[in-house]
């Protein structure tokens, strides 16, 4: 009851300052959270383009490291060294196409409806043949 009244004895200007300071207070904590939630997703979003960002640098800077150690191995005279994955790679490709022709090289020559008892050798003489075979 005390305190009803000393608000009823309040002037009005001091209530709509109460009542601002509520608001003001309201707001600025809605604000605290929406700024908290809004950072919280800033810095996820963050880190995962900090992430992407140093996967690429990690990327350029090997490719970066592996064409200085060219370039310093040719300023130096040292030939680079063979290939020798591409190479294997190379032999066991142009063995296995060997392989299958010659596969289907047998495969068309040794058909069973054709047989080397059928083949006929014919004789022809020419006529204005300088060698005559018959003679």
């Amino acid at each position: 009851m005390f305190g009803t009244k000393l608000l009823d004895r309040r002037g009005r200007p001091e209530r709509i300052a109460d009542q601002a300071w509520q608001h003001l207070v309201s707001a600025v904590s809605s604000a605290g959270d929406s700024v908290r939630d809004t950072a919280r997703s800033a810095r996820r979003g963050g880190t995962d383009l900090a992430d992407d960002a140093s996967d690429l640098v990690g990327a350029a800077a090997e490719e970066a490291r592996r064409r200085a150690t060219l370039a310093f191995d040719a300023l130096a005279g040292r030939r680079p060294a063979l290939p020798w994955t591409l190479l294997i790679s190379a032999a066991l490709v142009g063995a296995a196409i060997g392989w299958a022709a010659g596969t289907a090289a047998r495969a068309v020559g040794s058909h069973s409806d054709r047989s080397v008892d059928d083949i006929e050798f014919v004789d022809v003489d020419r006529p204005n043949s300088p060698a005559s075979l018959d003679g």
